[in-house]
């Protein structure tokens, strides 16, 4: 399979799952879209029209079809659809929150360093200053969800329009080779106006924060799957030999165990949840994002550099997903898996 061919559907999920007619539409739309990941404008606009799938798994199916078509299309669909989960999150809760919901949207939930966005209310309306750094697209999308400081402990998600003159979105530093397209900069907030979603902290405490980062991982997973296909036609050659399958057999045992993993935790979330599901979620997240990592370790040594240099699709369907699983916060998101683990939060 050439990476312009489209993956057996569903990719992910069995397909009795409930919600997948919606999916094949969206797929069907995005066969039709020209220039679909490369033309942001034009996914961009796709995305507005994607009918959220009603479940987890369907959800996770879309992402990974998604990706294995385009790795930057998904990263464009994939806080679109989880700003709108959030939102109807937020009325399930019983938080009121009126917002037309029409256009497209992103989620700004990233800190760092030397920046701060403060939140304050004066007489029933709030505002946001500051600067919030890691906005994918700001200078593209309609409307955003984005974290900000209440005090000094607590943060609380916001709407705002990112058309409102208050909010400029800068254009770098972007130097990126992946995901060249997705800019993910800073935006500058000088006393926007914001739509409280829910209460401080509870972005962070809602069921569907564990959902939406396992989501990400189905990107990981999807965008993957070409490499997996370009291992298994080298393996196919007539000259391939005993190390072609071999790097082949690789990238598809941990390919297939992540694949399980997700279906499992897609289960499991659809079903009510579990005890422990920012656990769950975060062990899923590290093994597909391993997973992931192999399968691009195992096409480097296989395939050589003659794809990385010569095949566009190839060569930016690696430095997409390169990028775009440095999401996943390697050794740091381990350790925390494993102190929760230690303080005998880790049932399996």
């Amino acid at each position: 399979m050439t990476d312009g061919d489209h993956p057996a559907f569903p990719l992910l999920v069995p397909d009795r799952t409930p919600g997948l007619g919606d999916v094949r539409d969206a797929l069907g739309k995005a066969d039709a879209v020209d220039g679909f990941g490369t033309d942001v404008a034009a996914t961009l606009d796709w995305a507005a029209g994607v009918s959220r799938p009603g479940s987890v798994a369907a959800t996770w199916e879309l992402l990974a079809s998604v990706a294995a078509r385009d790795v930057a299309a998904a990263r464009v669909l994939e806080p679109h659809l989880d700003a709108l989960a959030i939102l109807d999150e937020a009325a399930t809760a019983g938080f009121v929150v009126d917002l037309d919901t029409n256009g497209t949207w992103g989620v700004f939930a990233a800190e760092g360093p030397g920046t701060r966005l403060e939140a304050r209310q004066d007489a029933g309306t709030w505002t946001l200053r500051g600067t919030k750094p890691w906005c994918s697209l700001a200078a593209d999308l309609d409307h955003a969800l984005v974290t900000a400081w209440v005090d000094d402990e607590r943060r609380q998600l916001f709407a705002i329009d990112l058309g409102d003159p208050a909010v400029t979105a800068r254009s770098g530093p972007w130097r990126s080779r992946g995901l060249e397209r997705i800019v993910s900069a800073p935006i500058d907030v000088d006393d926007a106006r914001a739509v409280p979603v829910g209460d401080a902290g509870w972005y962070l405490r809602r069921p569907g924060f564990a959902h939406g980062g396992v989501g990400v991982a189905a990107c990981w997973w999807g965008g993957a799957v070409p490499l997996h296909a370009a291992l298994r036609d080298a393996a196919r050659a007539d000259r391939a030999d005993q190390l072609a399958r071999t790097h082949l057999g690789r990238a598809d045992t941990a390919l297939w165990a992540a694949r399980a993993a997700l279906v499992e935790t897609a289960t499991i979330f659809d079903a009510g949840g579990s005890a422990s599901e920012g656990l769950r979620a975060a062990r899923a997240r590290a093994f597909v994002a391993e997973a992931v990592e192999t399968t691009i370790a195992e096409a480097a040594r296989a395939l050589g550099p003659l794809p990385l240099v010569a095949d566009e699709a190839h060569a930016r369907r690696v430095a997409d997903l390169q990028v775009y699983v440095r999401q996943h916060h390697a050794e740091r998101d381990l350790a925390k898996i494993g102190g929760d683990v230690a303080r005998g939060d880790g049932a399996w």
